[in-house]
């Protein structure tokens, strides 16, 4: 205010009075009445409160603008909170992907080895399998070569008896075997 005043009183004590013709404080004169008008106008804005006004708004506008500022520094303040709480989560989740993948690597050495162990024992069953197998049909095969064997010995035996055995001696074997028969039963 006090500089308005000072500025007020340096323009009319200057230039303009050394430039007009004839005397300054006349209504002829257009610089004094320029001044005037000037001077009736700042008086019409100090007692309108008009430098006042501008200074409210302009502190309502700085208040404007500090609770923006506030409100954004508190805004960033709020989007950091959220990131570190994000890049926290992110790393706890990345953490658990790394125990989920050390845990699938190691269920899948363990199924593999379980494999293994399984193929092996089922190679071992299937041997053994067709080890039996292998015994059963030597056995069987060697049952039918005995029986044959056996059939062909009787049918030998059958044809040497028959061309060496007589008639009574025929008799004596069947009342012997009859005998014994007899002899079992009772």
């Amino acid at each position: 205010m006090k500089q308005l005043i000072a500025t007020l009183i340096a323009v009319s004590a200057a230039s303009p009075a050394l430039a007009a013709k004839g005397p300054f404080f006349s209504l002829s004169n257009t610089n004094f009445v320029v001044l005037i008008s000037f001077l009736l106008f700042i008086a019409v804005l100090l007692y309108l409160k008009v430098p006042s006004l501008l200074g409210g708004m302009l502190d309502k506008r700085a208040e404007g603008i500090k609770a923006e500022l506030d409100e954004a520094r508190a805004l960033r303040e709020e989007a950091q909170s959220l990131l570190a709480s994000y890049e926290r989560k992110q790393k706890e989740v990345q953490e658990q992907a790394d125990r989920i993948v050390t845990q699938a690597k190691a269920e899948a050495a363990e199924a593999a080895e379980q494999a293994k162990k399984d193929l092996e024992v089922s190679i071992a069953r299937r041997v053994k399998a067709a080890e039996d197998q292998i015994a059963s049909a030597e056995a069987s095969a060697v049952k039918d070569v005995r029986d044959q064997a056996v059939s062909v010995a009787v049918s030998v035996a059958k044809d040497v008896v028959a061309k060496n055995m007589t008639a009574t001696a025929g008799k004596s074997l069947i009342d012997d075997a009859i005998a014994e028969v007899e002899a079992k039963l009772h």
